[in-house]
């Protein structure tokens, strides 16, 4: 039986593919988000507000409340899956065989530059356009690396290459067009200095790629969240090991909530341990009592932030 992950993608017969967004079933369903529709030919990148509405209209069995969650999704019955899309089979193809265009001759490039510096090429996968060969001259590369050691590892590379000149930090156009795709609730220049810390991105022969950590689930007890009123907080950092993950997780000193959950790629890796914060998102009380702050309840995370007030000196 598969195992569906953050990252892969999942098709329909209607001529669908949707992102998952986490491991595990729901009610037998694959929780997942709408990215594609195949028009013609070709396949089609649908916003966020495109997605719901086509599915509100012609597929509203694809809609999904999630009562775990307490939050509107999208999901598909594994029994409705046609084709299971895998980062790690998709990038070991394309390695095995000429690149068709140029993107994936920069895909090859760089896996070459990491295997140099001695990253095992089988902990690796792409997504993205690139997984389902929907890619474009300007489309970015999107990596992910399995296991929270080999992230860390990659991003000590990628800081080393950039010092070597091998790859290249983003220039002004690179990081406004990534502010600008995000749409994000700060400032273009904390935008920046955020990003700029984090070495999950940079440039190869002028193309952006970034890395996802994908690792096993953090095991906690099963429970449901009840959502309340949104909230902004300030607090410090008490454990940052889980920042990269997909959700990234931060547990805080806080005399209300104990841990801020992030579910948007804009904030990922946003803080580390000894840091203060601020945080706006959504309160969310668990079924056994505990307090959490929700960055992304909606995929574009609207009014909600974590950004470092007081950062921690190197």
């Amino acid at each position: 039986m598969s195992v569906y992950q953050a990252k892969d993608f999942i098709q329909t017969q209607e001529g669908l593919i949707f992102a998952v967004v986490e491991q595990g079933l729901e009610e037998g369903k694959v929780l997942c988000f709408l990215r594609y529709q195949l028009v013609g030919d070709c396949w089609k990148k649908l916003a966020t507000e495109a997605a719901n509405a086509l599915l509100k209209q012609r597929y509203p069995h694809y809609l999904f409340y999630s009562k775990e969650k307490s939050a509107h999704l999208h999901a598909v019955l594994v029994a409705d899956i046609v084709i299971h899309h895998q980062p790690q089979q998709r990038l070991q193809l394309l390695l095995a065989q000429p690149p068709r265009d140029k993107i994936e001759q920069d895909l090859i490039d760089l896996c070459a530059l990491f295997k140099a510096q001695g990253i095992a090429l089988q902990d690796l996968g792409v997504t993205g356009s690139v997984l389902i060969g929907a890619q474009n001259s300007k489309s970015d590369i999107d990596i992910v690396v399995y296991g929270r050691q080999q992230f860390h590892q990659l991003r000590e590379c990628i800081q080393r290459l950039i010092t070597e000149q091998q790859l290249q930090p983003l220039d002004q156009s690179a990081w406004l067009d990534s502010y600008q795709r995000r749409s994000c609730d700060l400032s273009y220049d904390d935008y920046v200095w955020h990003e700029q810390r984090k070495y999950n991105k940079a440039l190869i022969n002028q193309r952006k790629f970034d890395l996802n950590l994908i690792d096993k689930p953090i095991q906690t007890a099963i429970c449901t969240y009840q959502k309340h009123a949104s909230m902004v907080i300030q607090a410090s950092v008490l454990d940052a090991q889980y920042a990269f993950d997909y959700p990234a997780k931060f547990i805080i000193q806080h005399d209300k909530v104990s841990e801020v959950v992030c579910y948007t790629a804009t904030y990922t890796g946003q803080a580390e341990q000894g840091e203060l914060i601020e945080v706006s998102g959504q309160l969310e009380q668990s079924s056994t009592g505990t307090m959490r702050l929700l960055v992304g309840s909606t995929r574009e995370a609207e009014g909600e932030y974590i950004k470092v007030i007081h950062a921690t000196v190197d």
